[in-house]
């Protein structure tokens, strides 16, 4: 079986079976530089007390030796004049606490793997180093794959990828494109045979392109796993090894993640080498501060009534969006026809819906047009909005990804369902995991 609300079992054998199983002799490899840090004079002149209180005031915790000191400013990274161009179009004052630490390890060539939620800047804090890379190696030939890879759970965190990728690469010679499954395979397979720089990815379609020998991964030299947690969740841990598989050892490898289980850190350990780890805020998985908890305690029979009385309150200020997170498709669409026919504007999004209908959906979420999201985990990280309304069943083990996944101020509703044949005693039933929710 698949992992945790992960893909199904495949058909026909093995996810990535037809591949073989690189054999790397270094010696053999052409040479590459991934060393391109070149510590600024207001870095050097910080002393030891300086990046400790830079680290404290940031919460940035880093293992591992040799770690470089924090940056304070976008300009001691020496990024590109086009990169900066548009870091000051898109009105970044200074870099965020991930990627204060994250720019001069990644920069420096060094493996790293980032301990950090969603909404904390960690796609900046591995593209912009993955632009310098690309701009020291050799042009692509035909024939070569890309240099970069980012590999992502959801095509909905790819594609945002993406987007941040075209921005910042768009006035270089770096090309990028996104590859996921639910979309036509046709436009991927010509850009990735035009050739790309930057590929961002889920493992189940570039494992079927590679198996194809629509491209290659004999270029790359910069890999990122980002949100490996969840990836690890969703089953995708044969993919990654297959993928990972194809890339020379030599590479440099970065990897994120929310949380810091055994399973990520045994894919750290197989994956990276000599890693530094930095991270932001706490080791284990804790409340985001900017995010008001309320937890509310009913029967199951009484949910739908709860869930109306408390949109009611929520949606009487115009300006607010709410997503409602349920656990299965079904119950995803029942509830949107429901909420409709009471005249609720609300749409949903889950894994059977298309591509271009998800798309669509999220614009108008985004826009406001549509303020009501209703969605399954699909839709559960990379989502920037101002107020989460979350229903969840009464499934503890899973609750944790609702609560990381925003970095961005929001109240988070949680309705613990009781189920009837725990009779007319919900609070005591419920005590462990409201303790539970409280303590998160």
């Amino acid at each position: 079986m698949g992992g945790r609300n992960g893909p199904p079992p495949m058909k026909f054998g093995n996810p990535g079976e037809r591949l073989r199983k690189k054999r790397w002799n270094l010696d053999e490899l052409p040479k590459f530089e991934k060393n391109f840090y070149n510590e600024h004079p207001e870095v050097q002149r910080m002393s030891q007390y300086d990046i400790e209180e830079i680290r404290r005031k940031k919460e940035v915790t880093v293992r591992g030796s040799g770690c470089p000191k924090p940056l304070t400013a976008f300009h001691q990274a020496h990024f590109p004049q086009y990169v900066m161009d548009v870091l000051m179009h898109q009105n970044f004052k200074e870099p965020t606490a991930i990627q204060s630490q994250g720019f001069p390890v990644a920069l420096s060539g060094k493996d790293m793997v980032g301990i950090a939620q969603t909404g904390s800047g960690k796609t900046l804090a591995y593209l912009l180093p993955a632009i310098v890379h690309i701009n020291h190696q050799p042009y692509l030939e035909r024939g070569d794959g890309p240099i970069c890879l980012v590999l992502a759970p959801t095509r909905e965190l790819a594609q945002q990828v993406q987007q941040v990728a075209f921005d910042y690469g768009k006035s270089s010679r770096i090309k990028s494109t996104c590859v996921y499954g639910g979309a036509p395979k046709g436009p991927q397979i010509r850009d990735l045979e035009r050739g790309v720089e930057i590929c961002i990815a889920t493992p189940g379609r570039l494992i079927d392109f590679l198996e194809a020998g629509k491209t290659n991964l004999r270029r790359c030299t910069y890999l990122v796993l980002d949100e490996a947690d969840r990836m690890l969740d969703m089953g995708f841990e044969p993919q990654i090894r297959k993928i990972v598989e194809q890339i020379r050892p030599d590479r440099q490898t970065l990897m994120w993640s929310a949380t810091w289980p055994k399973e990520v850190r045994q894919l750290a350990e197989d994956f990276l080498r000599e890693y530094i780890q930095i991270n932001i805020g706490a080791l284990e998985l804790s409340a985001n501060h900017n995010i008001l908890q309320i937890v509310d305690v009913c029967m199951e029979t009484e949910k739908d009534d709860k869930l109306i009385q408390l949109m009611e309150e929520i949606m009487a200020e115009k300006e607010n969006k709410t997503i409602i997170f349920v656990e299965t498709k079904k119950r995803c669409d029942d509830l949107t026809r429901k909420m409709r026919r009471d005249g609720w504007p609300a749409m949903c999004i889950h894994g059977d819906k298309s591509q271009p209908e998800r798309d669509w959906v999220l614009t108008e979420f985004r826009s406001g047009k549509a303020p009501i999201l209703i969605a399954t985990d699909v839709a559960s990280r990379g989502l920037a909005v101002h107020l989460s309304f979350s229903h969840l069943p009464y499934f503890p083990d899973y609750k944790s990804h609702f609560f990381s996944w925003s970095g961005w101020s929001c109240v988070l509703y949680i309705i613990l369902c009781i189920p009837r044949c725990c009779g007319p005693a919900p609070v005591q039933v419920s005590a462990p995991l409201l303790e539970t929710c409280l303590a998160m």
